[in-house]
């Protein structure tokens, strides 16, 4: 699903990634560790289509990347990539609901169903009771859920998660795991995450450590 293949990245004189190789199958629920600042949310970037390499090639769903136009890439975020941020990213203004229709909004569906799906969805993460409430007066872990669940609109193949647990209390992190788990095992749908702590116990089948821009295979 996921072929990255000597990696080069860097910004000005500084390397961040340096020959980096990783692959991910369907329905793999991994986990890439290590400290701020060693290249983590580039890596995403450049798996999400966001950022390019300065060498290598990347691969998704079997094909190389490289020569897609910015709209070709654009359209394959939209449909298949669903992006998990570390400060939530909900619009204040916007119900919770609202901001589940958002994407499919923004990719022109109706407005009966767009908002049949966001309600499905919420009903599906028993999460229903939220619809109508604002961002503002949500727990950090209940905005974190909701944007899982906005994430997961376009019915993605994957799922990139940038450090969702970092501004989340121990008992919220938790709840966010089960329900990226749910995702992972019901749905089917191939999981990558960021995380800082090193030994954290994830519900993941597979675990790096970047370092020196680099992968490693992780214990746990």
């Amino acid at each position: 699903m996921i072929e990255l293949h000597n990696i080069w990245k860097k910004y000005s004189t500084i390397e961040v990634l340096r020959g980096l190789n990783f692959t991910a199958k369907e329905g793999d629920f991994i986990s890439i560790r290590g400290k701020s600042g060693v290249g983590k949310s580039t890596l995403l970037r450049i798996i999400g289509l966001l950022e390019t390499p300065n060498e290598g090639n990347v691969k998704l769903f079997g094909k190389s990347v490289h020569r897609l136009s910015d709209d070709q890439k654009s359209n394959l975020r939209l449909r298949s990539i669903g992006f998990i941020f570390q400060f939530f990213n909900l619009i204040p203004s916007l119900t919770v609901l609202e901001n589940i229709e958002l994407p499919l909004a923004l990719a022109g569906t109706s407005k009966q169903e767009r908002k049949m799906k966001a309600l499905e969805l919420l009903n599906y993460f028993d999460m229903a009771n939220l619809s109508y409430r604002f961002p503002e007066t949500l727990s950090g872990g209940e905005r974190q859920r909701i944007a899982i669940i906005r994430a997961m609109t376009h019915d993605p193949k994957i799922i990139l998660a940038d450090e969702p647990t970092s501004s989340l209390d121990d008992e919220n992190s938790t709840l966010l795991m089960e329900l990226l788990n749910q995702i992972n095992k019901e749905r089917g749908v191939t999981i990558i995450l960021t995380t800082t702590d090193l030994y954290e116990k994830l519900p993941t089948n597979k675990n790096y450590i970047l370092k020196e821009g680099r992968l490693h295979k992780a214990n746990r």
